[in-house]
């Protein structure tokens, strides 16, 4: 099971850390991904980590203001995003995948149930 959380509504300019708890799998065995989905749009990839987390991928609209990172003893990964924009609005959602290739895009093993992000003009 992956819960997510963190989401809000933010202004521009503002920061969210987003967690993603991973329960019930052997966490530390999975690349993990948050994905997002703006209104009328499909899934987005947005950031990725490798299983020891030394290599991590950015969309490029991200790049830059994001950072994803992991906690294996927690079971743990975040997403910290900084100076957000209305663009970033979308529901945010974690996933595992164990084959390496397939983290930015899919088809991911598991989802987490996703998060609100929200940031006003």
């Amino acid at each position: 099971q992956l819960q997510a959380s963190g989401g809000g509504l933010v202004q521009t300019g503002g920061s969210l850390r987003l967690s993603c708890a991973v329960s019930g799998r052997t966490f530390s065995s999975y690349a993990m991904a948050w994905v997002r989905q703006a209104p009328g749009e499909e899934r987005e990839f947005v950031a990725a980590i490798s299983i020891s987390g030394g290599i991590t991928y950015y969309t490029d609209s991200v790049k830059g203001r994001s950072t994803i990172s992991r906690d294996n003893a927690k079971n743990t990964v975040y997403l910290q995003m900084n100076s957000l924009k209305p663009e970033d609005t979308a529901v945010y959602y974690c996933a595992a995948v164990f084959v390496w290739s397939k983290v930015r895009i899919g088809p991911y093993d598991y989802w987490g149930q996703g998060t609100q992000v929200t940031v006003s003009s």
